[in-house]
């Protein structure tokens, strides 16, 4: 960083009827908070008002019209919109969608231009954003559209972290998208994240296979053996620490990802099952490969609890911890790698 203030987190604020601002007002009720960060939110002065009175949260927030007039030690709202929007939590409508997709861009564009350190997205529901400006599977394809960089979704939490080769596609689709390009842009990715982003010099990841018993020797497919085997074996002779492939189900039920640092999953729901069900309700869900840091609760929008003052805010927090985290392990991998020790000859 070229200075010492604190971390700024812009926080886009999800479907307006989901749970997103009641999320951002639970954590932030914890004046312990600002002491790790500063809070940018992209909405509007009225739609927090509206969440402030239902939920009956009292204290200030501060309203500026753009990222210039920030302030440390408070929750700072950037005025996207002014109109007043009819809000109705539990109900995504069309309108909830767009005021979604406004906030969003504009906290993207805060983060291009550096007056944000970190994204913390809230939940989007994929239904109702879509438009002409939306047009993406979820928030890592509209990133990674506008922000240097290649993406890999990575779940993680304290015990595991876990990456995905192919996201937000048809199942269908899984097997006629691998290749080896593919395959080892994720792994490559991942590699680069452990040692920039967490400070693991030398990481060592477990590959997950394709097929069931990662296909029984050809009996159950084909592209363990021929594809996913062949590009390890190429990696483990240069050196790295690069194994597999190994079949899910035990991977997961014998806690052989406690093993690794990180786990590289052929398809979302292979990865994911596995995450969830050791980590649900404490995840976070990062945009590793691209220039700037993007994070998000490993959950959706939770309509059925949304204006009732109960969700949990455990993963969102969590989120906003690791991006801080992971902001300040970036920027001290850039200046090493910027200012390298001389070697004296």
């Amino acid at each position: 960083m070229s200075d010492n203030r604190i971390i700024r987190i812009g926080i886009s604020v999800g479907d307006l009827n989901g749970v997103g601002i009641e999320l951002i007002l639970k954590t932030f009720e914890d004046k312990r908070m600002y002491e790790l960060c500063t809070p940018v939110v992209f909405a509007s002065e009225k739609s927090i008002a509206y969440y402030k009175k239902e939920l009956k949260y009292n204290y200030p927030t501060f309203n500026i019209k753009d990222t210039s007039k920030i302030e440390d030690g408070k929750l700072n709202v950037v005025a996207v919109w002014n109109d007043l929007v009819q809000i109705q939590p539990g109900t995504p409508t069309e309108v909830s969608g767009q005021k979604a997709f406004e906030s969003l861009e504009a906290a993207t564009e805060s983060l291009k231009e550096g007056s944000i350190d970190v994204l913390l997205t809230a939940p989007i529901s994929k239904d109702n954003i879509q438009s002409e400006s939306f047009k993406f599977p979820g928030h890592t394809e509209y990133l990674e559209s506008k922000i240097a960089g290649e993406s890999l979704m990575i779940l993680m939490s304290d015990e595991i972290k876990i990456g995905l080769v192919t996201g937000h596609v048809p199942v269908s689709k899984v097997s006629e998208l691998l290749n080896k390009e593919l395959i080892c842009k994720k792994i490559d990715i991942m590699y680069q994240s452990l040692v920039q982003d967490f400070g693991i010099t030398r990481p060592k990841i477990a590959v997950l296979g394709l097929n069931p018993h990662c296909g029984d020797n050809g009996v159950i497919g084909s592209e363990d053996n021929e594809l996913i085997q062949p590009i390890l074996a190429e990696y483990q002779e240069k050196g790295k620490l690069i194994y597999g492939p190994y079949a899910a189900d035990g991977f997961f039920g014998n806690q052989s990802y406690l093993k690794f640092d990180a786990v590289i999953s052929m398809y979302h729901d292979q990865g994911l099952v596995g995450f969830k069900a050791v980590s649900f309700g404490k995840g976070v869900n990062f945009t590793a490969g691209l220039e700037k840091i993007r994070v998000s609760p490993d959950h959706g929008t939770a309509f059925d609890v949304a204006g009732k003052g109960v969700v949990n805010e455990s993963s969102f927090k969590e989120a906003l911890e690791q991006g801080i985290l992971i902001a300040k392990k970036r920027f001290e991998h850039q200046d090493l790698m910027a200012n390298p020790l001389k070697i004296k000859k």
